[in-house]
């Protein structure tokens, strides 16, 4: 499956903000953007901001173009506000969720967790990143020590991460749950969904 295997840096540095994609990290003040010939940021044109809260927004959860659009398309038949009902898929994907929850330090590592099959839902295995994770479902891990020492040292790693209010966590346990779906407020992220929208309705 197509993924983005470049610096991570680079993507952040790119969008002028840090989606989060390294644990640490400061945004490097340049004038210029990532590229060979170091162009120089220039004036957006409306189609030029609206593309990047796209890029932005895609970077951010690791989702490639063809992915984020079905989410478009499946927000945008749904009742509610479509940009926050895009932006409400995209933290309930389980990849998302691990993060969220502090079991890793990165989405892309909570993509690793999940792909290697170290993750349960409901006390079952899913290898899906993007598995749609629902209100009442539980995160847990298997038994192995070696996973729970892992995981043990991610939360070292997170000291003083704050689990959002729609998310409950057990560290002993190393459990997570989902009590309710997040609203626009509990979702901290860098991007003007709207904009988004008025990309994809064009």
């Amino acid at each position: 499956m197509a993924r983005y295997t470049g610096p991570r840096c680079r993507l952040s540095r790119r969008e002028g903000v840090n989606l989060g994609l390294k644990k640490r990290w400061s945004l490097e003040k340049r004038e210029t953007i990532p590229g060979q010939h170091g162009t120089r940021r220039s004036k957006l044109t409306n189609y030029g901001l609206q593309l990047r809260e796209k890029q932005k927004a895609k970077r951010t959860y690791g989702v490639l173009e063809k992915q984020f659009r079905n989410y478009y398309l499946k927000a945008s038949s749904s009742k509610g506000v479509t940009g926050t009902v895009l932006l409400q898929m995209l933290e309930c994907r389980l990849d998302n969720i691990i993060y969220r929850l502090g079991f890793a330090i990165t989405r892309a590592q909570g993509r690793q967790m999940a792909n290697h099959g170290l993750v349960r839902v409901n006390g079952q295995k899913v290898n899906i990143p993007s598995f749609h994770v629902k209100i009442g479902d539980v995160i847990t891990f298997n038994d192995k020590e070696s996973l729970r020492t892992y995981v043990q040292k991610n939360m070292e790693l997170n000291e003083g991460w704050s689990v959002p209010s729609w998310l409950q966590a057990d560290n002993t346990k190393l459990e997570g749950k989902v009590i309710r779906i997040p609203t626009r407020e509990d979702i901290v992220i860098p991007v003007n969904e709207q904009l988004i929208i008025e990309l994809y309705s064009k």
